[in-house]
Order: C-alpha cells, then sequence, then structure tokens
C-alpha cells in the first residue's frame, strides 16, 4: 500500500486514477522524456503529450497552443486529432477575457472549463471554428513556464457537452506539466543553440583572427581571419601548440605571463612568423573560457595585426626626431649668430678705446692730465679684453666638457674672508654695505680653492654691482643638516623679474642691463654656473617680486674626496683657464 502511495506520488496522481492506469501513463511520461533527451523537435515532442493523453483518455481530443510574449498571441504547437482547417483557423488568435476556452485561460492564467460552447458566451467569435472540428466541450488549462509566465495552453475537446471529472484534472494537470517542461527544454536549448550560432558567427566571421586553444595550448580551432593573417591554412595550425607559432624571443613572456598572473584576461605585444611576409606585431588577448563550475576549460586568443601601426608609429617618431633636431640645428645656428654678433660687440668696444686713446696720445697734444686718464681708460679696456677672453675660453671648456678641476678639502672661512677683502672698497666706492656671516664657523667644503673664489667674486660683484645706493649684500656659510654646505650671496636689491629668470644662464643675455651705464658681458653667470656644477655642486638663484632683492646659493659637497685630482662628471680634458682675482674697477662679472 505504501510502495503504490509513493509511485502515485511521484507522477503527481491522485487515489482516482486507476491503478491500471499507471503503467501506461509511466510509458508514456518515459517516452517523452526520452524524446527529450534525444533533442527532438518540439512539435514531434507536443504531439506525443497529447498523444499520450489521448490514450488515456478515450474520446477526447487534445492541443496546445503556443504564446508569443511578445505579440500576446497563441500559435499552433501540437493538435494530432483536430482538422487542418481549424488549425489554420485559431493559429494567431488574440488572447483576451473574451476569445474562447484558450485565449481567455492565457490571458486569466487560471484553467477555462466551458461544458458546452453552444451555450458559451466565450465562443461567440469560434462556434464556427467549432463546428468545423465537431467538438462541443472545451477545457484549456494556461502552461506556466518556471518563471510564473504563461508558456501556452492545453486544451482538451470532447465531442458532447462535458465536464472534467477529477481524474480527468489529475491527468491533464500531469500531462500540463509534461508540456511545460517540453517546452521550457527547448527554449533553454533554442538559447543555447542560438548562443553558440551567436558565437560561432562572431568567430569565423570576425575580422580579427582568432583560436580557441586547450589548457595545453593545443590549437584546436581557428577563423579565416587568422588563417590569412599568419598565411596558412587551418590544418597547418590546428593540433600545434599556439607558443610555437611565436617568434622565439616572445615565447617566454607569453608562457611565463598566462602560467603566472593568473585571472581570465591576458594581454601581449607577440611577433608572429608568416610563411611568405616575414614576422607580424600582434596585440594578442588570452581569455579564459569557463564550465558551468567555474573552471578554465579552454582558452579564446584574439590577434590583432598591430604591424602597420606600429611601422606608422615608428614613422611618425622618426619624422619628429628630425624635426626635433632640425629645430636644434637651427636654434643652435641663431645662438651661434647671437653669440658671435654678441661678441664682436664686446670685443669691439673695448678695442675702439684702446684705438682711441692711441690715437690722442700718438698726437702728443694731451696735457698731463689728460695723458693719464687716457692711459687708465686704455689699462681699463684692457683689463677688459683679458677677462672677457678668460670667461670666453672657461666657456670653451665647460661646453667641451674639457674643465679638469682639483677639488679638495677646504675650509671656506678664510676664503669668504679674502673675497670681502678684495669687494669691500668697490662695495663702498657703490655705497652698498658689504658683510661677511658665519665665515669662522663654516665647515671645510670638497672645491677647486681657485675656481670658488671666482665663483664668489662673480655673485657678489653682481649683487654689489646691481643693487641700489644704500643697499646691503651678505655673504654667508651656512652648514645643512643632509651634510652638504650652503654658500649664500643675499642682497635687497631691485631683484630680477620673473619673466627673465628663465634666462639667467643664457650667454650674453645680460636681461636688458645692456641698457644701463653698467658694463659686462653677459658671460658671467653662465660661466659660474658651469664651474659650480663641475665641483659636484648645485647654483641655485631666487628673486621675488621687484624689489624684493635676490639669493645665490651655491651648494657644495662636505664629505672628503679621495686624495688627489677629481675631475667632475662634467669636465674631462685638462684646461686652467679663467680668474681668480676681483675683477677691475668699472667691470662687470655677469
Amino acid at each position: 500500500m505504501l510502495r503504490e502511495f509513493d509511485r502515485r506520488a511521484s507522477l503527481g496522481v491522485g487515489p482516482d486514477v486507476p491503478a491500471d492506469a499507471i503503467p501506461q501513463l509511466l510509458v508514456h511520461h518515459a517516452q517523452v522524456l526520452e524524446m527529450m533527451a534525444e533533442g527532438a523537435a518540439l512539435r514531434a515532442v507536443l504531439d506525443a503529450v497529447t498523444g499520450a493523453l489521448e490514450d488515456l483518455l478515450p474520446g477526447t481530443k487534445c492541443s496546445v497552443l503556443l504564446l508569443d510574449a511578445r505579440s500576446g498571441r497563441l500559435h499552433h504547437g501540437a493538435a494530432p486529432s483536430m482538422p487542418v482547417e481549424y488549425v489554420e483557423l485559431i493559429d494567431g488568435m488574440d488572447t483576451g477575457p473574451c476569445a474562447g476556452s484558450c485565449g481567455t485561460a492565457a490571458y486569466t492564467a487560471v484553467p477555462v472549463v466551458v461544458s458546452d460552447i453552444q451555450q458559451s458566451a466565450l465562443w461567440d467569435d469560434f462556434r464556427p471554428a467549432a463546428a468545423i472540428a465537431g467538438v462541443r466541450a472545451c477545457w484549456s488549462t494556461p502552461i506556466p513556464g518556471k518563471d510564473g509566465q504563461v508558456l501556452g495552453t492545453f486544451a482538451v475537446y470532447h465531442d458532447i457537452p462535458h465536464t472534467p471529472t477529477e481524474h480527468e484534472r489529475h491527468l491533464v494537470d500531469r500531462f500540463t506539466h509534461l508540456a511545460a517542461v517540453a517546452i521550457d527544454h527547448d527554449r533553454l536549448f533554442g538559447s543555447l543553440a542560438q548562443s553558440e550560432e551567436r558565437f560561432r558567427r562572431a568567430f569565423d566571421d570576425n575580422a580579427a583572427g582568432m583560436a580557441l586553444l586547450g589548457l595545453d595550448g593545443r590549437v584546436l580551432r581557428v577563423n579565416r581571419a587568422l588563417c590569412t593573417l599568419l598565411q596558412t591554412d587551418a590544418s597547418g595550425l590546428v593540433g600545434r601548440f599556439f607558443q610555437d607559432l611565436v617568434e622565439a624571443e616572445d615565447r617566454p613572456s607569453l608562457v611565463h605571463g598566462v602560467a603566472a598572473e593568473g585571472g581570465d584576461t591576458h594581454r601581449f605585444e607577440l611577433r608572429f612568423n608568416r610563411l611568405h611576409d616575414g614576422p607580424i606585431v600582434t596585440s594578442t588577448t588570452y581569455s579564459g573560457v569557463r564550465d558551468a563550475y567555474g573552471n578554465i576549460v579552454s582558452w579564446c586568443v584574439n590577434l590583432v595585426d598591430e604591424t602597420g601601426r606600429k611601422a606608422a608609429e615608428e614613422e611618425r617618431r622618426a619624422r619628429a626626431e628630425a624635426e626635433i633636431a632640425q629645430r636644434h640645428a637651427e636654434e643652435n645656428s641663431r645662438t651661434k649668430s647671437q653669440f658671435l654678433t654678441a661678441l664682436g660687440h664686446e670685443i669691439r668696444t673695448p678695442l675702439h678705446a684702446v684705438v682711441g686713446f692711441g690715437e690722442l696720445l700718438r698726437s702728443g697734444s694731451l696735457t698731463v692730465e689728460r695723458r693719464e686718464e687716457a692711459l687708465e681708460r686704455m689699462s681699463s679696456a684692457a683689463h677688459h679684453l683679458v677677462a672677457l677672453v678668460d670667461d670666453l675660453r672657461d666657456v670653451a671648456a665647460i661646453e667641451a666638457r674639457a674643465l679638469r678641476l682639483h677639488t679638495e678639502p677646504l675650509p671656506v672661512g678664510p676664503l669668504l674672508t679674502d673675497v670681502h677683502g678684495l669687494l669691500v672698497a668697490g662695495a663702498q666706492e657703490a655705497q652698498v654695505t658689504f658683510d661677511v656671516v658665519n665665515a669662522d664657523d663654516a665647515p671645510t667644503a670638497v672645491c677647486d680653492e681657485r675656481r670658488l673664489r671666482q665663483v664668489l667674486l662673480n655673485l657678489a660683484t653682481n649683487a654689489i654691482k646691481y643693487n641700489r645706493p644704500g643697499g646691503r649684500v651678505v655673504l654667508s656659510a651656512e652648514h645643512r643638516a643632509d651634510g652638504l654646505l650652503d654658500l649664500v650671496v643675499t642682497d635687497d636689491g631691485p631683484g630680477i623679474p620673473k619673466h627673465l629668470q628663465h634666462r639667467l644662464f643664457v650667454p650674453f643675455d645680460r636681461l636688458g642691463a645692456e641698457r644701463t651705464k653698467n658694463p659686462g658681458s653677459g658671460l658671467g653667470l653662465h660661466v659660474t654656473k658651469g664651474l659650480v656644477d663641475g665641483m659636484g655642486g648645485q647654483l641655485a638663484i631666487e628673486s621675488g617680486a621687484a624689489g624684493g632683492g635676490t639669493v645665490a646659493r651655491v651648494t657644495l659637497p662636505t664629505a672628503e674626496p679621495e686624495p688627489g685630482a677629481v675631475p667632475s662628471d662634467a669636465c674631462d680634458a685638462a684646461s686652467d683657464t679663467g680668474s681668480g682675482s676681483a675683477p677691475p674697477p668699472g667691470e662687470r662679472a655677469e
């Protein structure tokens, strides 16, 4: 008794279903499930479902209509015992609150039983069709999908007025459920088939080269674009290890990248061998294909030919580099011309003074006072020329990276005092106060003594010369926490405009000072920076707004170097040019 109850429960039938009908019901269920498992067409499966119920309920005719969710219409699914004319009349019928048994059941989502079609208002529009089919009663049950949406209707017809019994209701419920399983199964596999077809189209017809690889890296499938890209056919690719198609130099990055990085997606720039036209450069993407359990079971590889783009990039880069080189050459040519023009002007001015006063002396008509003045002017011009030649030799050595400096540990305190002594008289004459701070406490710096004196003289001379009457210049030493030494020249003069500060170290550029009464060549700061760089230090000049003064900071190492001469990284060949003495009166160190 218990076994019989379990069997009925598994089939979903009640106690009113005769025991002798259960084996037949099992046979029909098995047949339908086997058809679905074998991939039979939905119409054939639904024919089997409706035919099975007609066998179990003699004297009935059954049909299945499928609902098109987009249009809201019912279409023929299965009706093996109904006349073709009837099927054609109801195929594509609308659903609604008064649309026969099937249209109403689909619309309301509840079973609709019409015991006598002749007496039911639901069939007013469909009685001619019922007459063709020779039916008088129709019971329609909505077929629910897994998501609860109506998939269609399952209808049972009788030739005479009829109301379904409890036994009939149980059977129809079972076969309605079986029809729902068949429809859901067909839609699922239909979606899978569509997905596979979309993938096939996307794979085979893709303009990019594509390949499917097994986990061992062997090629399982390729598309036409990849065959065209590698100039071979599918038979020359399928079965080979994908890495063997890649140029040998790129294989390690491919193998280690996929193995070590993990994840679903990997991108590489790889070169591939071709049969005729040599290697190509590709952007290659590996994408993992996972199974239902989340495991990567294969790789989909996408190759985009980047050879043309790379070649174009190289051409653009080469063209840009050529344009830059041409601009540099033109700029160097202009700079050279400007340099020579400025040099000619700087040499011509003192030479004119020498020539002019020499002719006056030759005339013999000068008084003693005028003769002394002429000699003084000629001496000053000669000193200017000597200083200019020294600066030019320094510039040439610096630009050629041929300035050798003898760096050694040097106490800078006495050097600061020496520079102060050389310039204090000129500062007083210019009505500028010149002080030295922290000279006695200054640490030992690693430098070239003669060149450092030249640097400080240049910076202090500029600070004095371009200051204002009543101004102040301070030369100080500051020992920094990081072990470096700062030698600082500070003035409270008019400062340097910000828009001119980027030209501070340009040779012969005096930043507009050529329009003042202060003479100069415009080489001093350029030489000064080269000397500081050569000693392994740094030169920074900061100036605020107009009237804010200027700070020149020379930073030098204090660590003791190896014994002997140590050339800087910017200086190679030997040269001992340059002056370490104070500029002559009236001369500029800028």
